[in-house]
């Protein structure tokens, strides 16, 4: 039987170790950290070989981590952010919140990658994911001149929502305000995120959702389904880069560096696939999941650069905004 003295010893020996245990702190998206999401995977996988204790914060969609590293400023409890996209980074730069990252991986990107402060870590290409069954439309003016109905994702709060911002500006430039003034009568409902969304078109809701050509790959591989496709349009499909960066007040500094090396490792670039159901940024040993050789491949690639896409973003969420206010 333990004696008070031993249990009172035991607790503060426990005490001490447990607050020696280094803590990091990661602000990301809610579907990440979600059960079927890669945060748990990640998280088990990085605590068991760096002795330290992760803690993901969930705050939202993509874009939301932004608004909330802006209005926490340099006072963040965050070490690192991890869910922004090339969208964003030119915005939380200028926040000179974020730290150099230093690291020069072996990615496997569509384009080359020389961002000093920010490092990806999957990717993908937007597009409208439907039931087979249904006659796509191939391009934005066949989709406003069909009756088909579509949910999309907010775009302040939400990286996909703005991706169709800038994927509509990317691809028409001046013509986007007509472009979204001839949509408005297909858009069921905005919603604040991505998980909201898919799950309305799941319901069935809506013909087409706002999502990745990856996303039927979560269908085949998890439910053995094959009914779902993505839409390629001929105008190109715009492509998004999720990123992560480090901040500078971090008092975790070498911990988020490993933190973000090994999110970028074999270990975790494995689990991204069949979790975020997405592209990794650094193709792993295995390659990718029996199964993504069937997603279609847009043949045109549309981005805009973080510095033209941050000179882009109000004034593109204004032509949104008066469209859809009609």
């Amino acid at each position: 039987m333990k004696s008070p003295m031993f249990a009172a010893g035991f607790l503060a020996v426990a005490s001490v170790a447990q607050a020696e245990t280094p803590v990091l702190n990661v602000l990301t998206y809610d579907s990440f950290v979600s059960e079927w999401g890669p945060g748990p995977a990640i998280e088990k996988a990085f605590e068991a070989e760096c002795g330290c204790d992760v803690v993901f914060t969930a705050a939202g969609d993509g874009a939301a981590l932004l608004a909330r590293v802006q209005l926490e400023g340099a006072k963040t409890d965050a070490d690192v952010v991890l869910g922004l996209d090339t969208n964003l980074t030119a915005a939380a730069r200028a926040t000179g919140l974020f730290a150099a990252h230093g690291q020069t991986p072996d990615l496997a990107l569509p384009l080359a990658w020389t961002d000093a402060d920010f490092l990806p870590y999957d990717w993908g290409w937007f597009a409208f994911v439907h039931n087979k069954t249904l006659t796509a439309p191939t391009s934005f003016k066949a989709l406003a001149e069909s009756d088909l109905k579509i949910v999309i994702q907010d775009p302040r709060s939400s990286t996909p929502g703005l991706g169709l911002l800038m994927w509509v500006k990317a691809a028409y430039g001046d013509e986007a305000p007509a472009i979204w003034a001839a949509l408005a009568d297909n858009i069921v409902t905005v919603t604040p995120g991505w998980s909201e969304a898919y799950g309305l078109f799941l319901e069935g809701e809506a013909d087409l959702v706002l999502s990745y050509t990856t996303s039927p790959a979560y269908h085949l591989i998890a439910e053995e389904d094959d009914s779902k496709t993505a839409a390629v349009f001929e105008e190109g499909n715009y492509l998004q880069v999720e990123v992560m960066g480090k901040l500078a007040a971090s008092d975790q500094s070498d911990l988020a560096d490993r933190f973000m090396a090994f999110v970028l490792s074999d270990a975790a670039q494995e689990i991204l696939p069949t979790t975020n159901w997405m592209y990794p940024a650094k193709l792993p040993t295995a390659g990718l999941p029996k199964g993504f050789e069937t997603l279609v491949q847009p043949g045109k690639s549309l981005l805009l650069g973080a510095d033209e896409a941050e000179a882009a973003r109000a004034g593109a969420l204004e032509e949104w905004r008066a469209a859809l206010s009609r």
